[in-house]
């Protein structure tokens, strides 16, 4: 098994500020239906699509601490990305106790998985992937309780708008969803070096409307997995050559001991 780069951390802990400045105008070329969060009562934006991403405009980093530029064939190597400068005029700072009061539907005082997908926009009239959902409580709920209390969500809200700005510089065409050629150029920045046979996989598994494109929620969970299941292989190559030998019983035990 080989064909990766070297993510530089887990997800988790993403670079780069607060995205979110209300009041971002669409962008010309007719960008459909944003994602990320939905507006707040009384039309205030709450971020993502609908607010300006911290750093819009340079090439990002991949939210949680993925790195390094592809390296040569047969090894980890090569230098690891650089994020971009921070933008020149300083960004304002979303208000998170409104913003979680907002999608604290229940007023519990914890965001479940449900009040997250309802706050939650792909950028079509499709829910929020709940295995995405999902994905990220279980990356942020440091108590296990299935919830998101108020100090997790600080950390949850600037993940996601680091991966909206992400996605957005990927979305080259300003479609609102990523193309494979889009896809494979993403995952190649992030330095993972796998075939154009492994994105016609990987388009046909979170490609869920059909058109040969996937939407935010999709690209999110995608980069996840792909970065997580390259952690783990990683930790059995202990040759760092991007080849392991393992037999069936730990190919099991990867698997199944593997978070996601």
């Amino acid at each position: 098994m080989s064909g990766y780069g070297r993510p530089s951390a887990p997800p988790g802990g993403p670079p780069g500020g607060y995205g979110g400045a209300p009041g971002y105008q669409q962008p010309q070329g007719g960008y459909a239906a944003p994602g990320g969060f939905n507006a707040a009562p009384g039309g205030a934006a709450l971020g993502g699509y609908n607010a300006a991403p911290a750093g819009y405009g340079g090439q990002p980093s991949a939210p949680g601490g993925y790195g390094g530029q592809p390296s040569a064939p047969g090894g980890y190597g090569g230098p690891g990305y650089t994020a971009p400068p921070p933008p020149q005029q300083p960004m304002a700072q979303p208000n998170l106790n409104q913003i979680f009061a907002s999608v604290d539907k229940d007023r519990s005082g914890m965001i479940s998985v449900n009040e997250l997908q309802s706050a939650l926009s792909n950028g079509t009239w499709q829910p929020f992937n709940p295995e995405t959902i999902r994905l990220m409580i279980s990356m942020f709920d440091k108590d296990g309780n299935g919830t998101i209390n108020f100090q997790e969500f600080g950390a949850l809200w600037k993940y996601i708008n680091d991966w909206q700005n992400t996605f957005r510089y990927y979305d080259r065409d300003n479609s609102g969803s990523i193309d494979q050629n889009e896809l494979q150029t993403a995952i190649a920045s992030f330095g993972f070096r796998l075939s154009p046979k492994f994105f016609g996989v990987l388009m046909r598994k979170f490609d869920r409307t059909g058109d040969r494109t996937i939407t935010f929620d999709d690209f999110i969970q995608s980069c996840v997995l792909i970065q997580t299941l390259s952690a783990a292989f990683q930790r059995k190559d202990t040759n760092r050559n991007g080849w392991i030998q393992i037999n069936y019983e730990e190919f099991m035990e990867l698997v199944f001991s593997t978070k996601i």
